[in-house]
């Protein structure tokens, strides 16, 4: 039920027949999209012209957001511009979602990283050292306070790269380790003479994960360059 039904505008959920069967377009291949009128009826719109036969798109959900997709809907979106940089707050506090956690924490394909994620690492360290600072560099952000904004990140820019590298380190490795794990049960149960597709899902899975250490990486060599330089 979960990877088929429909989230209304009213924040209700339904089971919509034929609305199901739209395919994912990713972030640059949509072209329908669905909405609804007072009385509950769902309408589909074309956003362009779609030759005959080629399947209708919208878009499942946040395209920024892979690991996201997999764990819902069972598939890979490889068209991602970007990842969630999978940095999580132990207590996220309202202010730190509306400085775009955790949405909005991207890493980039090319190796850049959001605005968001230098943001919400800053306000995490500034609590850490000074809470009166946190919530000035909070009122910066949602004031449009540009200048207050920089001269923050200036001056504790080399504790926000330091936690991020930290950071892009760890998740590096528990993806080693992981790929490491899903090897070895793969090697026992060769052994073993196993039915291979017991375990249907561990291709993909494994595809995903080398997708999410791929941008890591990329990353990572962006963040040690800022180190060097």
């Amino acid at each position: 039920v979960h990877t088929r039904y429909q989230e209304t505008t009213g924040g209700d959920y339904a089971l919509i027949p034929m609305a199901d069967m739209f395919n994912h377009g990713g972030a640059d291949y949509v072209d329908a999209y669905i909405s609804y009128d007072d009385e509950g009826n769902c309408y589909a719109y074309s956003t362009r012209d779609v030759p005959a036969g080629r399947p209708l798109k919208v878009c499942y959900g946040d395209p920024t957001n892979p690991s996201k997709l997999l764990a819902r809907y069972g598939f890979l979106d490889e068209s991602s511009s970007a990842t969630f940089c999978k940095w999580m707050a132990e207590e996220p506090s309202s202010e730190l979602y509306q400085l775009g956690y955790p949405n909005q924490m991207l890493f980039y394909n090319d190796g850049s990283t959001s605005n968001e994620v230098w943001d919400c690492l800053l306000y995490e360290e500034l609590g850490n050292q000074s809470p009166a600072e946190q919530q000035q560099f909070h009122q910066a952000c949602m004031v449009g306070d540009e200048a207050t904004k920089a001269g923050y990140h200036d001056q504790y820019f080399p504790q926000t790269l330091s936690a991020l590298r930290e950071h892009v380190a760890f998740i590096l490795n528990e993806l080693e380790e992981l790929a490491t794990w899903q090897q070895s049960v793969q090697d026992k149960e060769r052994h073993a003479d196993l039915d291979a597709t017991r375990h249907p899902r561990l291709p993909l899975i494994k595809r995903h994960n080398e997708f999410i250490k791929y941008s890591f990486q990329l990353v990572q060599q962006n963040l040690d360059a800022m180190v060097s330089s």
